[in-house]
Parts: C-alpha cells; structure tokens; sequence
C-alpha cells in the first residue's frame, strides 16, 4: 500500500473521496511540524511502502507560473531571517531532506519557512536557495525519513511569493490541484480513475 498526502482536502483533487486501487489518502495538516506529527502518526498505523506528498507552493524563481508542476528533489527548512543574517541555526540540527522517489516532472529544491513570505525582501532572500516555497514538507520528509519510507513530492504552482501570494493563490489552487493529480495519473504515477 501507497500514502497519499495532502496539507488540506482540496489539494488531493477528489482523491479523498475516490481514493486510487492501492492507495491510502489523507491529509497531514498545514505548516511542518503538523505536518511531521500527523506524518509520523500514519506512518506507524499504516506502515506504506512509500510516501507522495502533493500540494500547491509559491513560485520563488521568475520562470515558474502559476500552473507549472514540479517534482521535489529536496526541502530545505529555513527562514527570511536566517537567510539574511539575523538568525542562525545550531550546527547539528537538520535543515535538508532529500526525496528518495524522483517523480517525472522537473525536478526543484524547495524553501520551508515557518510562515507564508509576503515580502518582495523575503522572497529574494529566499530565492537564493530555493526555487519554489511550501509549508510542509520537511516535515512530512521529516517523518518518512525517520520511518525509512521512500517519499516523494509533486507541486503545483498556484501564485508567486510576495505581498499578493494570498490573492493569486486563493484564485489558482483548486484549479492547480486538479491539473497536478490529472498530470500524475497521466505519467503513471498514480493510477488512472
């Protein structure tokens, strides 16, 4: 059995309801230590041979749009703060959690902050490691990586990071979520309905 996860409902596109032959659906909550808590929790009661993680993020790099799909090859959890020098990390503690499952879609480092970026300043800092931002996902890679599942992710881009993310993202999630699953089951990733 595979574990479907989503921050929310809307994100799975109908796969909660639906859910694939083969496929566990749920969601982990939103922001990342929600997200590794209730990761963590599936992970021991459903025990899947591997984990995908779909959502919606904001576009750091010029190139990507709202409507652009990519595949995760890492989640860096980090700040605007420490990015610019008014914060730091101690030096043992985890930042970086690569996906052991490479999904066909271009593939893109993601920025994990604690919070949404509303700034033109932050999301340049940002940009500076990352092409994309999103919530969750050091924790949900977090968590697999600690239960030794494979995990991978796939996200759609529903706005760009800055003072009008919240706008552009309420405008374009739901209709990004649904290309995401329909591109997925188009590669083969998820079967089709």
């Amino acid at each position: 059995m595979r574990l479907l996860l989503a921050a929310f409902p809307p994100e799975l596109a109908g796969l909660d309801g639906a859910p694939p032959p083969g496929w566990r659906v749920a969601t982990c909550g939103v922001g990342a230590v929600t997200a590794a808590a209730r990761t963590a929790r599936l992970l021991a009661a459903e025990r899947p041979e591997r984990v995908l993680f779909v959502g919606t993020c904001g576009a750091l790099d010029p190139a990507l749009a709202p409507g652009a799909l990519v595949g995760v090859e890492a989640a860096i959890a980090t700040s605007t703060e420490e990015l610019t020098g008014r914060a730091y990390r101690p030096a043992v503690e985890p930042v970086r959690w690569a996906c052991g499952w490479a999904l066909p879609l271009p593939a893109v480092v993601v920025a994990v902050p604690p919070a949404i970026t509303s700034s033109e300043e932050g999301a340049g800092a940002l940009a500076r490691v990352a092409a994309v931002e999103h919530l969750e996902l050091t924790g949900v890679l977090a968590a697999c990586a600690e239960a030794g599942v494979p995990a991978g992710a796939a996200l759609a881009v529903a706005n760009r990071v800055g003072p009008g993310a919240n706008a552009e993202w309420r405008a374009h999630h739901a209709r990004v979520s649904r290309a995401l699953v329909a591109e997925l089951r188009r590669l083969g990733v998820l079967p089709p309905p």
